[in-house]
C-alpha cells in the first residue's frame, strides 16, 4: 500500500497498528525480501517468458 502512494497514516489505520513504527517495520521487510536473490531471478525468469 505504501509503494502505492497511500499516506502511512491511513496504512497504519488499517492494519491496526497503534505505532507507525511497526508498520515501517513490515514495509522494510518485505522490501529486503524483494531484494533477495532468489526473487530478483524468479522476476528475471518470469518476465522472460
Amino acid at each position: 500500500m505504501l509503494d502505492a502512494g497511500v499516506d502511512l497514516r491511513d496504512v497504519q489505520i488499517a492494519a491496526r497498528h497503534a505505532d507507525p513504527r511497526t508498520t515501517m517495520r513490515y514495509d522494510r521487510a518485505r522490501k529486503n525480501l524483494d531484494r533477495h536473490p532468489n526473487y530478483i531471478l524468479a522476476a528475471y525468469m518470469a518476465s522472460a517468458t
